[in-house]
C-alpha cells in the first residue's frame, strides 16, 4: 500500500517530495529538439486532443519518453505507478480507468507496472504503491499516493486541468463539449475532502461521521472514514515504531503503531503477521483491541487481496 506519510500522503506533501526527486529536464530537452527538427507541422505522437492510443496507455521504460515526456508537452499525462500485488492499486486502477474513459481527451492515463519497470518508480522517487503523478510540459506538477476515493481523484484532476487550461492545448480543448456535465458534488463530501486535502484529519473524520449519522449505509462515507482514520494514525508513525515494537513485544501501542507504519510502507503482510502474533500473546480486552485494529487494516484493501484472505485465515486460527 502507500503512504502518504506512509500510505497515501496528501497531494501537496507528495508533490513537494517529487520536486526534489524527479528531473525530466534532459528528456524534455531531447523531446523539444526532436520537435524542432521535424519538417512536418504536425505535433508528435500524443500531441493534444484525444489520446492517439486511447484513454489508457501501458507504458514501459522503453517508451516512457514518447508516451509520457513528449506527450505531456501538449496534454496532461497522469502516470499511475501500480503493481499486481497491491489490492489498493487494483482499486485505484478501476477508478482511473473510469475517469479516463470519460475525460474526452482532457488527459491520458499512462499505467506503469513497477514490477516490470522499476526504474520509472525510482525516477519519481515513489515510496509506496499506488502512486499517481501528473506530468505536464515535460515535468511532474502534482502527485498523490494511495487509493483515494473517486470524488477526491476527480477533484484533483479538475483542479489540475483548470490550472493547465491556458498552458496545454490538449487540456484546454478537450474540456469543451463532448461529455455531459457531471452531477453537482455533494457539499458534505466536499467539506470532508477539503479537510483531508489540507491535512486536517480530525475535521475530515467529523465530516464523514456526520454523513453516516444521517445515512448509516452510505458506503462511500464508510470507506472514506476508514481511510481518513488510517491516514491520521499513519501520519504519526515512523520507522522507530517498528524498532520499539520489536524490542517490546508486550507494548500493544507500539505493536499497533508499527503495523500502521508497515502498511503505509506497503509491507502489509508484515503488519498482518505482527498483529496476529499479538493476538496469540494476548487475551481479553487486549486481544479484542488488537483484533479490531487488524480488521480495520483489512478494510483498506480489496477483499479479494490474497494477503487479506491469508491473514483472515491466520487470525481465525489464532482466535480459535
Amino acid at each position: 500500500m502507500t503512504n502518504p506519510r506512509g500510505a497515501a500522503a496528501n497531494s501537496a506533501a507528495m508533490s513537494a517530495a517529487l520536486s526534489g526527486a524527479v528531473d525530466l529536464s534532459a528528456l524534455k530537452a531531447r523531446a523539444d529538439a526532436q520537435r524542432q527538427q521535424q519538417s512536418s507541422p504536425q505535433a508528435p505522437t500524443g500531441g493534444g486532443g484525444a489520446p492517439a492510443g486511447g484513454a489508457v496507455l501501458n507504458v514501459t521504460e522503453a517508451d516512457f519518453q514518447p508516451e509520457v515526456v513528449e506527450r505531456s508537452l501538449n496534454q496532461l499525462v497522469v502516470v499511475e505507478l501500480t503493481a499486481s500485488y497491491s489490492g489498493q492499486a487494483q482499486q485505484l486502477s478501476q477508478t482511473l480507468d473510469k475517469l479516463a474513459s470519460h475525460a474526452n481527451g482532457a488527459w491520458v492515463l499512462a499505467r506503469v507496472d513497477v514490477e516490470a519497470s522499476p526504474r520509472i518508480a525510482q525516477l519519481f522517487g515513489a515510496q509506496s504503491i499506488p502512486t499517481v503523478v501528473a506530468v505536464a510540459g515535460g515535468q511532474p506538477v502534482h502527485a498523490f499516493a494511495g487509493a483515494l476515493p473517486e470524488a477526491e481523484v476527480q477533484k484533483w484532476l479538475d483542479e489540475l486541468l483548470d490550472a493547465l487550461k491556458d498552458k496545454l492545448p490538449g487540456a484546454q480543448g478537450a474540456q469543451q463539449g463532448g461529455e455531459p456535465a457531471e452531477e453537482p458534488e455533494d457539499p458534505r463530501f466536499t467539506e470532508a475532502e477539503d479537510a483531508f486535502a489540507r491535512g486536517d484529519f480530525a475535521a475530515a473524520e467529523a465530516a464523514y461521521q456526520r454523513i453516516l449519522d444521517v445515512e448509516p449505509a452510505n458506503e462511500q462515507a464508510k470507506a472514506a472514514l476508514v481511510h481518513v482514520r488510517f491516514e491520521a494514525r499513519a501520519a504519526e508513525a515512523d520507522s522507530s515504531a517498528v524498532a520499539k515494537a520489536d524490542a517490546e513485544p508486550g507494548d500493544l501501542d507500539a505493536q499497533l503503531a508499527a503495523a500502521d507504519f508497515e502498511v503505509a510502507q506497503n509491507e502489509a503482510e508484515a503488519a498482518f503477521d505482527r498483529l496476529i502474533a499479538a493476538v496469540r500473546r494476548t487475551a481479553g480486552d487486549d486481544r479484542n483491541r488488537v483484533r479490531e485494529h487488524l480488521v480495520g487494516l483489512f478494510e483498506l484493501f480489496d477483499p479479494a487481496d490474497e494477503r487479506v484472505a491469508k491473514a483472515r485465515r491466520n487470525l481465525a486460527s489464532a482466535l480459535f
